[in-house]
């Protein structure tokens, strides 16, 4: 080991913290001023040794834990082959293989089709295309709350300003913005939002896509209303709009279904994928119904890293991982297991406003009780409190008020079981 390398590897949490603010930009907003040195399964351990207990996920990246052995496994055997030779110059037959197999299981009726990329917000942005393409119409509708990524058509689409989309307008033309139909907002009063959109800013013959997310990410954790996705499907097919289910966090057996969209037995003619496809390596897609996907030219759609060989690999790896450790099952267990525990705590702590999600995609809303009004300082404080005692939680929603839960579906449930008792303690001291 040379000289640097060594005293890299002694240096503390501290000064890698004042490393990085020296070296990177504070518009990489970072969470931690700590520093991942190893991890397994539902823990990993800092560059000084500590232990916490993962409830993030990388973000909802890591339904199958860390280092899965056979990922791990998949990911090494790609390796002793080959790294990359683009997908679009030299193919290679794991990536038909592995669109072979989502497209057999995507709640997609009828022929589909699948393309490979790298990120989320690649998938969304290259989704648009392909709807606009396809029904040669430029318009495109989400919904208040929604986080559909950052690049720039993708921020445009989503639907919370801060910190995603202050100071960097102005945005691509012809989005437009609508209530979500959730807990906070009645299928009627987006019906009238919609109508309005219609009547003020662009005739329906004009919009290309209705793009939502089934259970809004960022956006708190809100459950779409069974109704609202059979409106939209009924809205869409009477106006020759394409429905797009932004599936990049609900995917991947999240919320006790491969896909949230099988919660709804409604079809989607475009899904986005990402996120826990992969094992934490990058790989994201877009799935459709094959006349829809096929409407690009060749050399519309692709990227150099698209459909990346050692995350393909990695792909494959999760799909055999997710039906022989039936974590479809396992996150409707954990799911409901949390949301007893959360509905306990709700009965303690007045604070407390809401306990929601599908499966294992769980979240609380935590409130001032004497005026109702959300509480982002003290979401912060329970955060704060969590991560003292070596538990790892993420906050969410438009106003900051939401702890959601995104623990490994792998997670043992004894781990599972101290991260509770964590939680407890952190409620209390908060």
């Amino acid at each position: 080991m040379s000289a640097v390398l060594k005293q890299d590897k002694q240096a503390s949490n501290a000064e890698w913290h004042a490393r990085r603010l020296a070296a990177t930009p504070r518009g990489v907003g970072v969470m931690g001023d700590f520093f991942i040195d190893h991890a397994k399964n539902a823990e990993f351990w800092d560059i000084e040794g500590r232990r916490y207990i993962d409830f993030a996920g990388g973000i909802a990246v890591l339904n199958t834990g860390h280092c899965h052995p056979k990922i791990q496994a998949a990911i090494s055997a790609q390796l002793d082959r080959f790294t990359h030779s683009c997908y679009q110059v030299v193919p290679y037959t794991e990536y038909v293989s592995l669109a072979e197999r989502i497209n057999a299981i995507v709640p997609i009726t009828g022929p589909r089709k699948i393309a490979f990329f790298s990120t989320g917000a690649e998938a969304i942005e290259n989704a648009i295309k392909i709807a606009r393409s396809a029904t040669k119409r430029s318009g495109v509708i989400a919904f208040g709350g929604a986080f559909h990524g950052r690049s720039m058509f993708a921020v445009a689409m989503t639907g919370k300003v801060q910190p995603y989309k202050a100071g960097f307008g102005p945005f691509p033309p012809e989005i437009f913005h609508v209530p979500f139909p959730c807990h906070c907002a009645s299928l009627d009063d987006v019906k009238h939002a919609m109508e309005q959109v219609f009547k003020c800013d662009i005739e329906p013959s004009r919009v290309a896509a209705i793009v939502f997310e089934p259970v809004q990410g960022e956006g708190g954790f809100n459950v779409i209303q069974a109704g609202a996705v059979k409106w939209l499907r009924e809205l869409c097919d009477a106006h020759g709009i394409l429905l797009i289910a932004d599936e990049v966090q609900t995917g991947f057996a999240r919320t006790g279904k491969m896909f949230a969209m099988e919660h709804f037995g409604v079809s989607p003619d475009i899904m986005t994928l990402a996120k826990s496809m992969a094992g934490g390596t990058t790989l994201s897609a877009v799935v459709g119904k094959a006349a829809i996907m096929d409407a690009p030219a060749p050399g519309g759609l692709g990227g150099t890293y698209a459909g990346n060989p050692l995350a393909v690999a990695a792909a494959h790896a999760v799909l055999d991982i997710m039906q022989e450790e039936k974590l479809c099952e396992r996150a409707q267990v954990l799911g409901d297991r949390i949301k007893v525990h959360l509905s306990g705590l709700q009965k303690k702590y007045a604070r407390i406003s809401d306990v929601r999600g599908l499966g294992a995609m769980v979240a609380c809303e935590l409130v001032d009780p004497s005026t109702g009004s959300p509480d982002a300082d003290y979401t912060k404080r329970v955060q704060q409190q969590a991560l003292k005692k070596g538990l790892l939680l993420l906050t969410c929603g438009v106003y900051g008020n939401v702890i959601r839960f995104l623990f490994p579906l792998t997670i043992e449930d004894k781990v599972f079981a101290e991260a509770l008792a964590v939680l407890d303690a952190a409620f209390e001291i908060a």
